[in-house]
């Protein structure tokens, strides 16, 4: 009863202090290893620099526990997959019969790879890993359920390999120590755990193929190809895989001007935030305005509508 009523209080005090107000906003990302944290960080500074919105980006979970944790008052701002973000609004997958609908996009800013990371050459496609030991992500996360469409698209299913639920990190100490054949790892290429374990060890990715992809996204239209370029991680050659977007949302309870301060500032400052993270880069108005399925945040649409783009909004 005590948690229970503790809990209800930080909710109360949460949502006195960010409905409808400029104030000190959450911002759930990732873990310490992933792009998440490290991208996030790069922009909550910019946005707490340059603007009366004062952004902090917390370590998380992921796209998943973002949600929750902005459903429940503690966070206001999240990353988060943009299929995750789907089966949340729709209430499937992650979230079924469990919907959760009370947020708005706030843009895309780039590609989550499905990056199939290895120590063993002679795992060259996704059929080689039946019978091997693969960590396909944390349980129920979005990671699982992007292995599970890969796998799929193979006729596999995790019956066919001996799967561990492990955390970026945890995935490569595992293969760095010889306890796991290979590893799904989901986040923007660079990923800081799979660059240090390039660091020390020759590190191979497992592609996919045209048929394989093209079977994929009939089913799951939510990927795109996308091509790991041979120099991110030292590997011999080029790897073909699949990506999603990599979201940023917002709780409906963040005001317009705080909203519209978070994407102005990321494309009015994209040139200092490229040189800070590799990952700003690759930013695109267009590509930020490309979400369908999740209505965007009024403060956000003002900037769009402020150069030329119309997105639906709540």
């Amino acid at each position: 009863m005590k948690r229970t009523l503790a809990i209800t209080a930080l909710i109360l005090i949460s949502s006195l202090l960010f409905a409808g107000g400029s104030g000190e906003l959450s911002f759930g990302t990732g873990g310490d290893q992933g792009t998440y944290y490290g991208f996030g960080s790069v922009l909550a500074q910019r946005i707490s620099a340059e603007t009366d919105t004062k952004v902090t980006a917390v370590v998380s979970n992921g796209s998943q526990d973002n949600i929750e944790m902005m459903d429940m008052g503690y966070n206001q701002l999240g990353f988060v997959q943009s299929d995750v973000m789907s089966y949340a609004y729709e209430g499937t997958n992650l979230f079924a019969d469990n919907a959760i609908t009370n947020f708005s996009t706030i843009g895309a800013l780039y590609m989550e790879q499905v990056q199939i990371v290895t120590l063993n050459p002679a795992i060259k496609t996704v059929a080689d890993l039946k019978g091997k030991t693969v960590s396909i992500g944390s349980s129920g996360s979005g990671v699982y359920y992007n292995a599970i469409d890969v796998l799929g698209a193979y006729g596999l299913t995790e019956n066919d390999i001996n799967p561990t639920y492990q955390s970026f990190g945890d995935s490569v100490d595992a293969l760095q120590d010889g306890k796991i054949d290979a590893a799904f790892v989901v986040a923007g290429a660079p990923t800081v755990a799979v660059s240090t374990l390039a660091s020390t060890r020759d590190v191979y990715l497992v592609s996919i193929d045209d048929e394989h992809i093209e079977n994929l996204i009939a089913t799951s239209p939510y990927y795109s190809k996308n091509i790991i370029d041979a120099s991110v991680y030292g590997t011999d050659e080029d790897c073909q895989t699949v990506a999603i977007a990599a979201v940023i949302i917002a709780n409906d309870d963040v005001s317009d001007d705080d909203a519209y301060n978070i994407i102005s500032t990321i494309f009015n400052d994209k040139d200092s935030i490229a040189a800070s993270h590799n990952k700003g880069a690759e930013l695109d108005i267009n590509f930020a305005a490309s979400i369908s399925n999740v209505p965007y945040h009024p403060g956000a649409a003002r900037f769009y509508e402020e150069n030329g783009i119309t997105v639906p909004v709540k």
